[in-house]
């Protein structure tokens, strides 16, 4: 099938600021800016394998493991902590001091400073833990619910005799 429209490439005139201690390991991609700056700010430590979008900006003493991605122009709070394979969307802001499990997905801003999150789409981890076990357990609330419900059916019936 053929495009209904052509892409047009955006120039990219921005740059990127690395400040002070920061480190980034093998294959991280840091994009410039489209226009101003993609920041990584003082003391923040990148893994191996992680893609930061444009005009994205990381905060202080924040640490991103492997294989994780930031959309463009995000921006990420002092002291975070992301787990690998964790994916954050783009134009949505982060709190300070937040953390993510490991292939997590955030796909809008996070307020709440301190908090922990887990999960696609990501929440609260104590909640997403509580969660979790009702799914584990789902289809026997399934036949459980089919089976009261046949009941209520027989009783109904019985009462119409």
């Amino acid at each position: 099938p053929q495009a209904t429209e052509d892409y047009k490439k955006i120039v990219q005139i921005g740059n990127v600021v690395i400040e002070d201690d920061v480190e980034i390991g093998s294959n991280t991609v840091v994009d410039r800016a489209t226009m101003g700056s993609t920041i990584i700010k003082k003391g923040s430590k990148l893994d191996n394998l992680i893609q930061i979008g444009h005009n994205a900006e990381l905060g202080r003493n924040s640490i991103i493991a492997a294989q994780t991605g930031i959309a463009g122009s995000t921006k990420i709070g002092d002291n975070c902590m992301f787990g690998g394979q964790v994916g954050i969307a783009g134009h949505i802001k982060i709190a300070d001091n937040v953390k993510v499990a490991a292939q997590s997905g955030v796909g809008t801003t996070v307020k709440e400073k301190g908090i922990t999150l887990m999960g696609s789409p990501a929440f609260e981890i104590k909640n997403h833990i509580k969660s979790f076990v009702h799914f584990k357990n789902f289809s026997d609330f399934a036949n459980r619910i089919s089976e009261l419900e046949q009941t209520v059916k027989e009783l109904k019936e019985q009462l119409k005799k």
